[in-house]
């Protein structure tokens, strides 16, 4: 069973870069204000301290909205804040080695891209979540690889975890992604880089039920 719950949502990710101006905290305290059900920091910077300090700050945040906060790409400093948990690139380390690390309640979710056998892998290692895509181009990865809207059915028939759709997503893409078996739409410039983040948080939550 996974630690992430089937129901579903926005799945907000920040881009320190992206936020430099607006400021990484209260960017994410108005996606949340805006219906998000899961955060992930997201930064790939070398300053220890600095993503010390920003992701101590999101899970204080989180805390308040009772949403789980996800590191990604970094298991020890999810450990140190007190995430809920990570999500795991492919060159991130071992779903097992981040169950032993975190514990058997953490998050653990997992890209498999645009590829069937990292989705039956990432079950079988007990990931909570599998990431597919990018189905529509991304101004975050330009060069990510391509996955077909078939993807998903595929995925769905083949794994019982939620699937999480990521890539270039509107809320009019959304909607296609979630008729298509998506659980969860992961979104960085579609809210993040929007004029009004608590407005375009609140259209990605709309798709879906609420509860």
């Amino acid at each position: 069973m996974s630690n992430l719950p089937n129901r579903g949502g926005l799945y907000a990710i920040t881009d320190t870069a992206l936020l430099a101006e607006r400021g990484l905290v209260s960017a994410a305290e108005a996606v949340l204000a805006g219906g998000a059900r899961v955060l992930q920091y997201r930064d790939k910077g070398t300053d220890q301290p600095r993503r010390y300090q920003e992701a101590a700050a999101l899970q204080g945040l989180c805390a308040q909205y009772q949403v789980p906060l996800l590191i990604n790409d970094d298991v020890a400093l999810a450990l140190a804040v007190g995430a809920a948990g990570v999500h795991l690139g492919e060159q991130d380390g071992s779903v097992g080695d981040a169950r032993s690390r975190l514990g058997a309640q953490a998050i653990i979710g997992v890209s498999c891209y645009n590829e069937l056998q990292r989705v039956r892998q990432a079950q079988a290692d007990g990931a909570d979540y599998v990431a597919l895509g990018s189905f529509f181009r991304s101004a975050t990865k330009p060069t990510a690889r391509v996955a077909e809207l078939g993807l998903l059915p595929a995925a769905k028939a083949l794994c019982n975890l939620p699937l999480v759709a990521i890539g270039g997503i509107t809320p009019d893409r959304g909607a296609t992604l979630i008729a298509a078996g998506a659980d969860w739409l992961a979104v960085i410039q579609g809210v993040f880089a929007q004029a009004d983040v608590q407005g375009a948080a609140a259209q990605f939550a709309a798709l879906f039920p609420q509860v």
